[in-house]
This record gives C-alpha cells, sequence and structure tokens, in this order.
C-alpha cells in the first residue's frame, strides 16, 4: 500500500461494509455461538477495540499490511499480533525456517538437535542462565516456573506485581479478594474453576513499592516459594527497585522468576533485565522470541533448573521442530539486523508524534511506556468513548489503530509519518468532540470495553 493512504483501499474483492463490520464481524457473531468469548486470546477480542465494527479476522498479513475478510487493506499501527510478531508479519527468513523443518519432520520419536541448539543461544544471549526448558505459549512456561520454582523451595507462597497470565497459581490471588488483581494490568479476572485451597498463595505487591514486597517477605517468612514480575514494562524502576528485589528474594530463600513474555527481545538482544544489570534466577520468554510461531522458554540457573526433574513437567507438542527453528531464525535476525535499536527509533516517533498533535489539536493526552511498547491515554472524562473514536476514525483512514503502538522492523518512517498525519487529523476532531461531550454519538456502536467481561449472546 503506497505511503499516505488516507482512505481505505480494497484488495481484490467485495466492497467493505464498516456499517455493519463487514464479513469480519458476521463471522465473529457465529464465533461466539460456538467458541465461549468468541476468541482464543482475550486481548483479540473485537470489543477491546471498536465493538461491532473490528475487522475481527484476516485474510492475510505480511509486513504491517494485513488484508482483511473483506479484502481491505490495513496498516497495522497498533499491536502487531499481541506483540509477537517484532520482525513483522510473515517475515521471510523466518518463515524459510519454519518450512524446512516442516521438510525435515515436524515431529519424531527421536528429539529435535534445534532445541539444544536453542537453549545454548539463550544462554549465550543471558551468561546467568545455564539450563532451558520449553513450552510453546507464555501462560503455560510461567506455570511452569512458578512450579519449579515452588519444587526447588518446596514452599507455596508466591509474590507477584504485574500481569502473569491465565493459570490457578495466578488467579488464586482473587480468591480472597475479588480485585486483588484489579491493579495489575488486567482487571475484572474471575477465579471461577480455581481452588479455593489456593486462597493465600498468591499475593501482589506493586512495582516500585520495594515496603510492600518486604512486608510479604517478612509475613511469609519459611513459606514464600517465588517473586514473579516484569523488570520493566510502563514506568521504569527506581533506583536500587530491582536490586532491593533481588535482594529481598536471596534473604527469603525464594526464587526470583523475571516474566520477560512482553518486554523480552523488545530493548535488546534478550531480555531488558540485561539493560538493568539484574540477574534473576529464572526468567521466561515467549511472543517476540520466534515472531509469532509457538515457542516459549524458561530459563535459569542449574541449581534452579534441576528442581524440574523432581516434579513432573512434560508435553508432547513441547518436542515439534517448529518453534525452536523459528526462535533460532527469529534470535539471529535480531541480533544481526539490531532490530531493538530499530524499535525503539519508530516507537520513539510515534511517542512524540502522539504528544505534538496533542499539542496541536489541544487535546489532553498522557504518553508512556516503552518506547517499543507505547500507549497514550485520553485525560477527559469520556477517555473510553473518546479511545474508541479514535479507533473508529483511524480504520476509515486505512488503520489498525488502537492507544497502543508496539512497532515491528517491518514498521519504517514510510508507514510512520502518514500515519501520524491521520493522527494529527483524527486528534483535532476528537478535541472538537471532547469539548462537546457527544463522543458516545459519533461512535457506530458502543464504547470499547476494558478487561476481563463475560460476553453473552
Amino acid at each position: 500500500m503506497a505511503a499516505g493512504l488516507t482512505h481505505i483501499e480494497k484488495a481484490d474483492g467485495p466492497e467493505s461494509n464498516l456499517a455493519v463490520g463487514g464479513r469480519g464481524q458476521a463471522l465473529y457473531r457465529r464465533a461466539r455461538r460456538r467458541i465461549p468469548g468468541g476468541t482464543q486470546l482475550l486481548s483479540k477480542r473485537p470489543e477491546l477495540f471498536l465493538p461491532g465494527r473490528w475487522p475481527a479476522y484476516y485474510a492475510s498479513a505480511r509486513g504491517v499490511e494485513v488484508i482483511d475478510l473483506d479484502g481491505t487493506r490495513l496498516i497495522d499501527m497498533s499491536l502487531m499480533g499481541i506483540g509477537a510478531c517484532v520482525l513483522g508479519y510473515a517475515d521471510p527468513d523466518v518463515d524459510a525456517a519454519a518450512r524446512q523443518a516442516i521438510e525435515r519432520g515436524v515431529m519424531c520419536t527421536l528429539n529435535a538437535p534445534e532445541e539444544v541448539e536453542l537453549a545454548d543461544l539463550l544462554c549465550e544471549l543471558h551468561p546467568w542462565a545455564e539450563m532451558v526448558r520449553y513450552a510453546r505459549s507464555g501462560g503455560e512456561a510461567m506455570s511452569v516456573a512458578v512450579r519449579i520454582a515452588r519444587a526447588r523451595t518446596r514452599r507455596d507462597v508466591v509474590a507477584f506485581c504485574g500481569y502473569h497470565g491465565w493459570t490457578d497459581w495466578y488467579l488464586a490471588a482473587n480468591l480472597g479478594e475479588t480485585d486483588a488483581l484489579d491493579g495489575h494490568l488486567l482487571p475484572g479476572l474471575d477465579p471461577a474453576g480455581v481452588p479455593r485451597g489456593l486462597r493465600g498463595t498468591a499475593l501482589p505487591f506493586h512495582y516500585n513499592r520495594l515496603d510492600e514486597l518486604q512486608t510479604l517477605a517478612e509475613a511469609h517468612r519459611g513459606s514464600l516459594a517465588a517473586i514473579v514480575m516484569e523488570p520493566q514494562r510502563g514506568q521504569a524502576p527506581a533506583p536500587g527497585f530491582l536490586e532491593g528485589v533481588r535482594a529481598i528474594a536471596t534473604r527469603a530463600g525464594a526464587v526470583l522468576i523475571f516474566d520477560e513474555i512482553t518486554t523480552g527481545f523488545r530493548m535488546a538482544a534478550g531480555g531488558i533485565h540485561l539493560l538493568h544489570g539484574v540477574a534473576p534466577d529464572i526468567a521466561v520468554f515467549a511472543k517476540a522470541m520466534a515472531n509469532g510461531y509457538a515457542m516459549a522458554a524458561v530459563l535459569g540457573s542449574a541449581d534452579v533448573m534441576q528442581a524440574a526433574q523432581s516434579t513432573f513437567i512434560s508435553s508432547t507438542n513441547w518436542t515439534e521442530r517448529i518453534g525452536p527453528a523459528a526462535a533460532l531464525a527469529t534470535i539471529r535476525k535480531l541480533r544481526r539486523c539490531r532490530v531493538a535499536e530499530h524499535l525503539i527509533e519508530m516507537g520513539t516517533l510515534v511517542m512524540e508524534g502522539w504528544r505534538r498533535a496533542a499539542r496541536e489539536a489541544g487535546l489532553a493526552i498522557h504518553v508512556d511506556g516503552l518506547p517499543s511498547l507505547a500507549h497514550f491515554t485520553i485525560l477527559h472524562e469520556d477517555e473510553l468513548a473518546l479511545t474508541t473514536l479514535f479507533t473508529q476514525e483511524m480504520l476509515q483512514r486505512g488503520y489498525l489503530a488502537f492507544n497502543q503502538f508496539k512497532p515491528s522492523f517491518a514498521h519504517q518512517r514510510e508507514h510512520v509519518e502518514p500515519y501520524l498525519e491521520a493522527v494529527r487529523e483524527v486528534f483535532s476532531r476528537l478535541a472538537v468532540v471532547a469539548r462537546s461531550g457527544r463522543a458516545a454519538e459519533l461512535l457506530g456502536g458502543p464504547p470499547a470495553q476494558r478487561g476481563f467481561a463475560r460476553l453473552t449472546e
């Protein structure tokens, strides 16, 4: 698609009907009758973006271009596969490695040698680590990490901050109070189905609040198995914070687990913790490590990782060949092409562009996050409706856009500059609408949802 696109360009195919969401929304209505919640991943629910009008499904994706089921060509300036496609969609080098793995046989009675090669590479990137186990998704990899920590310490309690997935160990935090997880990125998570016996085993603390963690460690002396956290997500660590967490974990005899599922490989060739100089006992990676192919890794010190042999952690599909082959190709390209530097450059351009456009329009916003995980918040009482209107207006201009931007190696200035021109137009309109208080009236449906909500027909 040519740079500077200000309208929706059609690929071969019938006209899209944005008023009713086109074929994508029709398929989504059908999906909700067959799939509980409509999608496999909460973060891909159309209701989180533009209810009733988000395209919902893609026919193809390459680079930063997406073609939806109506044949509409769109530039993705939003989440890029929820942050997984750090090189861009359908990267030719990674896809070639996956095809070669398929040609050589995806599964066998014997093991794929790529898993040893990948373990060596991951430990080379993280010199503190000595051993690696694999999974195929971030959530299950976090469960593996917590299981190993509990096996190593023979303890139950996990102190955590941030969002860490869907499994029982994490949702147990909401067994005692229904809103314990609300301040940890994703509100409204219901622990239905989580055994009541896990109550009191997952305890939250806030990022940069070393005093809260210290209180938990003292209150659970002798029972604290692990401290789980992202080393950085939005705000930067306060001076001494990560070092203090490391010291508390060591004194308590707890395993320090860094969740790098989202942050890994986006600010450095490896985990973001490398930039801060603080080593965990375990680090967990997924998403960007294989550019959208199913792959996850749990790496750690030999002393801690050997505890995996004292419990049972095993799965047939963790031995398939495509994931490790894709991860090797992805990580090598990330290093060879200095991709993290490019992500920072593109993300910084967008963050500065948001600020400039808002300032010119007289729209109050707050821009935050890492350059490779950027987001903005509209500072207005109708923030949710205005943010939804932003997505609606940008979609009409040919962009998948949200109040978040996860840059990829495929994003270039030729994509960013026309996108920011469109943002200037839309922010100008939003400023007028914000003053009028009519944002909700201009939407083609209800405002977007936030957090977890049960969907009903």
